[in-house]
């Protein structure tokens, strides 16, 4: 049998395994309502306050925020609840809060907009890790990491048609049109995750255990797994390395390259294009290739490239290394998503996807938030070589991942008390 065959009878069973096939659907909605309400309410806002930095800037802290106050809490439901019927009700809220201000910009305040934002974004603390536990109870294992392959692909192609749909909306129908688009996204996704088997009770929790003991357990179970926690210091050095890096990618065009800052969508284009590429090359090779080496090989290829965008004055070299870039952040999204869900027990994932996120995603604000002031004490070329360095400290955090896959030998998860 071919290679091509193998992977060919891989992608049609997971295509056939129901709660593949329903979560993606749903995310395809999800992602077209979460879109098309970004660009909306960035352009309404930018349009209301004539480009107040301020009001600009709360969409993302709405946006944001919620990761760092609710990520655990909202995991550590998500491991106490039924994640099928949590899901559905995280969708229907989040609809129900669409309309709810799509009522308010018509009688009231247009500032409500910042509400559609926040409280969607606290809903998904609580979807986006029973989404996680429900890959980790129907999807054998050995198609796991196909399955993020087509999750993370489908999360790429919106990074490149996201912006384009939700511009076109505001901008043909308004934000009115848009907000009720979004509502309705996020309600069709609703009724396509009823499509999914029904919970099964393998985890019932203590009846005694508190929600406060259970936060702790989840805690205790993340330290007394090495796996985890050398995940969690890899996810804080690319966190760190991104937010250094993120926000200075237009003075790459303006200060290195010498061209006009509008040129930063050409190598945004080539980013979304070269992350759908490597989505696509991942499904194939996600049989194949250790989700270890993947992190590794994604961590490694990015120190690189960003060490090079820093030190290129040519566009074609800058593009170049962009491209590269994008095609390796499949890697490192599949390659942590894999080992979280092959080293954890379905009753804790929920905890440990909300203790590990909050580690990237603090680091990735944090760096973003003095970028500017260390942009005025340091050069450009200085700043990308930091960020090279970080990733390469993330890739000597999770080398021995690697020396683990290559003996062969499974940790053995300490069990909390």
């Amino acid at each position: 049998m071919t290679a091509q065959t193998t992977a060919n009878n891989s992608a049609g069973n997971l295509f056939r395994n129901r709660v593949v096939r329903t979560i993606l659907l749903s995310a395809l909605f999800l992602q077209i309502g979460i879109w098309v309400r970004n660009y909306a309410i960035l352009l309404y806002v930018m349009e209301q306050t004539n480009g107040d930095p301020i009001a600009v800037s709360l969409i993302s802290v709405a946006e944001f925020a919620p990761i760092f106050l609710f990520s655990f809490i909202g995991g550590t439901f998500a491991d106490r609840w039924r994640p099928k019927r949590t899901m559905i009700w995280c969708d229907l809220l989040s609809s129900l809060s669409m309309f709810v201000v799509l009522l308010t910009l018509v009688f009231g305040s247009w500032k409500a907009i910042f509400f559609a934002t926040l409280v969607s974004s606290v809903l998904s603390q609580f979807s986006q890790p029973s989404g996680m536990k429900l890959f980790k109870l129907h999807v054998p294992e050995q198609l796991i990491q196909m399955g993020m392959s087509m999750y993370q692909t489908l999360i790429a192609l919106f990074m490149i048609l996201g912006p384009v749909v939700g511009t076109f909306v505001y901008q043909h129908y308004g934000v009115g049109a848009a907000i009720a688009i979004t509502g309705a996204a996020f309600l069709l996704s609703a009724v396509v995750l009823v499509m999914l088997p029904p919970d099964r009770d393998v985890e019932k929790q203590d009846e005694n255990t508190t929600f406060w003991q259970e936060m702790k357990a989840g805690l205790r179970y993340v330290q007394g797994n090495r796996t985890l926690t050398l995940l969690g210091g890899c996810f804080a050095a690319a966190g760190f390395a991104i937010g250094l890096t993120q926000p200075l990618v237009v003075f790459l065009v303006t200060e290195r390259l010498g061209l006009p800052k509008e040129n930063l969508q050409w190598l945004m284009a080539v980013n979304g294009v070269a992350m759908i590429l490597g989505g696509g090359v991942m499904m194939g090779l996600a049989k194949k290739i250790a989700p270890q080496k993947l992190l590794m090989l994604g961590m490694t290829v990015s120190a690189c490239g960003f060490l090079v965008m820093g030190l290129s004055t040519e566009l074609w070299l800058t593009l170049t290394a962009q491209f590269i870039n994008g095609l390796v952040i499949p890697c490192i999204h599949i390659g942590i998503n894999t080992l979280i869900l092959q080293n954890t027990e379905a009753s804790f994932v929920g905890r440990v996807n909300g203790i590990l996120s909050p580690l990237f995603m603090g680091a990735m604000v944090l760096m973003m938030s003095i970028t500017g002031w260390l942009k005025a004490t340091f050069s450009l070329v200085t700043m990308f070589e930091v960020a090279t360095a970080l990733f390469f400290i993330g890739v000597a955090v999770i080398l021995p991942l690697l020396k683990q896959q290559q003996g062969g030998a499974p940790q053995k998860v300490v069990q909390p008390e």
